[in-house]
């Protein structure tokens, strides 16, 4: 995994499109409708592109990466298009939902079944989930704010702690 300073810096998202993403991606009413529509197109690009791409890919917004989880209830394999924050050789994933009350499913499924596959940057590998307890993510959290600020929102508008997971590669079984 390559180190960046993130797609926007110090000050967030750079650019018309990325700014103009933040902000609605801030609403509620994108955190109403967007979320199942958003992610079922880019699990549908990510399968027709053999795994190359999805469409919210872009790393003047955010970079995107495909979690690979087993279910929590059911144990079968899951896929979802998330946000990563890259930190060294680390990622990082923000369970926000965006400000939904509720966890998404993939962080439970973490929970129960930490060992998780990726592909992020056209690489697929391994990777270990740690859930961040409350020191671990105070301490992230301003490098987390610096390249999404939508966190803060999201966290003051879900009502709930919002679960933030550390991923490190691990071996292949």
């Amino acid at each position: 995994m390559s180190d960046t300073t993130g797609p926007g810096g110090p000050q967030g998202p750079q650019g018309w499109f990325a700014r103009s993403m933040s902000k609605l991606s801030s609403t509620r009413a994108f955190a109403k409708v967007a979320p199942p529509i958003v992610t079922n197109l880019d699990r549908a690009a990510y399968k027709v592109s053999g795994g190359r791409w999805v469409l919210t890919g872009n790393k003047k917004v955010l970079p995107i990466l495909m979690l690979i989880t087993t279910g929590a209830k059911t144990g079968e394999e899951r896929r979802v298009p998330l946000a990563a924050i890259p930190d060294g050789d680390v990622l990082y994933l923000v369970g926000s939902n965006f400000g939904r009350e509720k966890h998404p499913a993939w962080t439970g499924n973490l929970i129960k079944t930490p060992q998780a596959t990726v592909t992020y940057e056209k690489e697929t590998f391994p990777v270990t989930a740690t859930l961040l307890d409350a020191d671990e993510k105070a301490e992230v959290w301003p490098k987390l704010l610096a390249l999404w600020p939508n966190y803060d929102g999201y966290q003051e508008r879900s009502g709930r702690d919002i679960r933030v997971f550390r991923l490190d590669r691990s071996r292949p079984a």
